[in-house]
């Protein structure tokens, strides 16, 4: 079985190239695994491959779904797992590219046990006083309130949700998860591109300047409608305020800059915790083929 290889990283690190260049020695096939390269007719404001990268080895789940549709971390996984089966079956490497962590790691471990957030619980909860929380949460889960930090009003709070909402012991569902995480992620392999904060900002600066000149606006302006995952795209409601008017070019271009370089941030807080990931330090002279080398694999 060929196992499938991850290529993760912040926005801007290079995944696309390193991808390309690990797909051209291993025979490999490449998996879209950015939430936003999945739609057709914005792949400029995405940064998604270009027409030279795509010929250059098989893409997979790049524009394929119109602007106006929905997606999530699930449905995402519901697209990629056969894709991925249907790569090894004819005797090839999957090799999953991109920067967003939720649906990566839906990929890989599945949705969490966790209980989402009941909006009508959550109402009754926030009534009632700081002391009562504390209390049923101590006598539902005595293990679950000693790792909480209990004068977190919130913590607290959603600690006890997930108690009611489940029937289990919080502590509990979070170990077995733990547990389960850590036996999956003996199996797994990837690499994480690593670059140093001020470098990886001069690269999202050029992109940025690149990409409004090379036709996101227009990709914007075009655009009948989008979906309200589309609408959170960076990007968008910057382009959106430049197009109306309300602001000029330059500004656009950089509250498109910072709120890059604040989601690169969080990328990289992200991925640091999936430790089954090959940490690749990249500088300017690091290159594809040098950078290859880590995920070549050895058995």
């Amino acid at each position: 079985m060929h196992r499938p290889i991850y290529i993760c990283g912040p926005t801007a690190s290079g995944k696309s190239s390193l991808a390309i260049e690990l797909a051209q020695q291993i025979n490999g096939e490449i998996i879209n695994g950015d939430a936003y390269q999945v739609y057709r007719g914005i792949e400029t404001l995405s940064a998604a491959p270009s027409a030279a990268e795509l010929s250059q080895a098989p893409h997979h789940l790049f524009s394929v779904l119109d602007t106006t549709e929905e997606f999530d971390a699930q449905r995402y996984r519901e697209l990629a797992l056969p894709v991925i089966a249907d790569i090894q079956s004819r005797g090839k490497t999957p090799i999953i590219v991109g920067g967003s962590g939720m649906y990566l790691k839906f990929l890989t471990h599945g949705p969490s046990p966790v209980p989402s957030s009941d909006p009508k619980l959550r109402a009754e909860l926030e009534t009632r006083d700081d002391t009562s929380l504390v209390a049923e949460l101590t006598s539902l889960d005595p293990d679950g309130a000693a790792m909480t930090n209990l004068q977190n009003r919130r913590y607290v709070i959603r600690a006890l949700e997930i108690c009611l909402l489940s029937g289990q012991k919080m502590s509990v569902i979070k170990n077995d998860w733990k547990q389960t995480s850590d036996a999956i992620d003996k199996n797994l392999r990837g690499a994480l591109i690593q670059w140093e904060a001020e470098p990886l900002r001069k690269r999202i600066s050029q992109r940025t300047k690149l990409m409004l000149e090379s036709g996101a606006i227009e990709e914007i302006k075009n655009a009948s409608s989008l979906s309200i995952t589309c609408e959170k795209a960076i990007g968008v409601p910057q382009i959106r305020a430049y197009l109306a008017g309300e602001i000029d070019l330059a500004t656009c271009q950089e509250k498109i800059f910072f709120a890059t370089c604040q989601y690169a941030k969080r990328q990289r807080t992200w991925f640091k915790k999936e430790t089954w990931l090959t940490p690749i330090p990249y500088t300017s002279q690091t290159t594809t083929k040098s950078a290859v080398k880590f995920l070549i694999p050895t058995s």
